[in-house]
This record gives structure tokens, C-alpha cells and sequence, in this order.
């Protein structure tokens, strides 16, 4: 039988790859279609938004990242177990978006004199400012981001923090050990590991 999902995005991590360690996680079979990003914008105009990722289910398919994560985090059993619940992981994943938001500027930027400036910006009032936060709120949840349990929180932030390193070339939660062993403890679990040996090689 062929998988009930499609979720198409780039041919890399990127914002996708919490859906794809949601999918893994819960042992969710799915089509994980990969474009190239020349071929982005003949198919563009095919998407609701432009914008990717999407997910296909029984012929509909909707965009929105944090969405799909939400709706595929409810299926896995990596929400919250009722409204409040969902309300401070969907608050700490909003938060970890806001990061996402603050960093790509500095990815976009073709001037190296303004680049440099964007990254000093970041790593001083980005990770400066919600590193520490983030890094008490995970003492204060037994080594999670909320509830006190694994959540898809984590997830995202297992997915979204090799970024930080990538961006500055530094180890950038090598002071922040709480929030450095999150993500170790997503990646070590057994569907997860499995997903990162045999993902398609390809860069953030």
C-alpha cells in the first residue's frame, strides 16, 4: 500500500525535519518528496501559500510547518493532553520559532561586512537572550522543553539547533549542557537514530 502522506519540501533538513522525525518517530509511513531549488519556482504557484512545506493526506494538502508538526504531534502522542498542555508546547515551539525567524537574515545576507554585523547581532541578543531562558526552562522540566516529558518541542529543537553551529561554526550550546542534552536525547531515540541513518545525505 502506498503511504497515506506526502510531505514535499527541499532536498535537505531545513524546517521540514521535524515533520520527518514526527513521521519516524511514530512509525508513520510517508512520501518524503524532495525538490531541487531550481526547480522551485515552476511549482511555486502549485502549493496553497508558495511556500513549503506541504503535506498531502486523502487529496487535500495544506502548508505551515508548525501546523503539520502540531497535527502530526497529536497523532504520535508528543502533544500535550489537553488545551493547557498544548498551550506551553505550543508556546516553546513558537518561541524556537522566533529564533528561526531572527537567524535567516544572516543566512540571506550576500555582504560579508553586513553578514558579520547580522551574526555578531544574533549571538549577542538572539542566542544571548533566549539560550539562558531556554536552558533554565529545560532544568526546571526533568531535561525536557516542556510538560516535563518528550514533546515535539524537543523535536524542533533537536532539528533547529545544529543550525546555530552551522551559522556561527562554533558549538554554540557548549554552555548551555540541559539544552545540548535534549537534543542528544531525541537523536538517541531508536526510530530517530534509524531516521538520521538513512536520510538522504544533504546539507541544512
Amino acid at each position: 500500500m502506498a503511504p497515506q502522506y506526502k510531505l514535499t519540501y527541499f532536498d535537505f533538513p531545513g524546517i521540514a525535519e521535524t515533520c520527518r522525525y514526527l513521521f519516524s518517530y511514530g512509525g508513520i509511513e510517508f512520501e518524503d518528496v524532495r525538490i531541487k531549488r531550481e526547480n522551485w519556482a515552476q511549482l511555486k504557484d502549485k502549493t496553497p501559500f508558495g511556500v513549503l512545506p506541504t503535506l498531502e493526506h486523502n487529496g487535500k494538502v495544506v502548508g505551515q510547518s508548525l501546523a503539520i508538526n502540531r497535527y502530526l504531534a497529536k497523532k504520535v502522542k508528543l502533544a500535550g493532553d489537553n488545551e493547557w498542555e498544548n498551550l506551553e508546547v505550543d508556546a516553546t515551539a513558537d518561541t524556537l520559532n522566533d529564533i528561526r525567524l531572527k537567524i535567516i537574515p544572516v543566512f540571506m545576507e550576500q555582504d560579508d561586512a553586513k553578514k558579520k554585523a547580522l551574526l555578531e547581532t544574533v549571538k549577542k541578543d538572539t542566542f544571548g537572550y533566549y539560550l539562558p531562558r531556554l536552558e533554565a526552562q529545560v532544568q526546571k522540566n526533568k531535561g525536557h522543553l516542556a510538560l516535563g516529558r518528550l514533546t515535539w518541542a524537543d523535536f524542533y529543537f533537536a532539528t533547529l539547533s545544529p543550525v546555530f553551529d552551522l551559522l556561527t561554526g562554533e558549538d554554540v550550546l557548549a554552555s548551555y549542557p540541559n539544552l545540548k542534552g535534549v537534543r542528544e536525547k531525541v537523536n538517541a531515540l531508536p526510530a530517530i537514530k534509524k531516521w538520521l541513518e538513512s536520510r538522504p545525505k544533504s546539507g541544512h
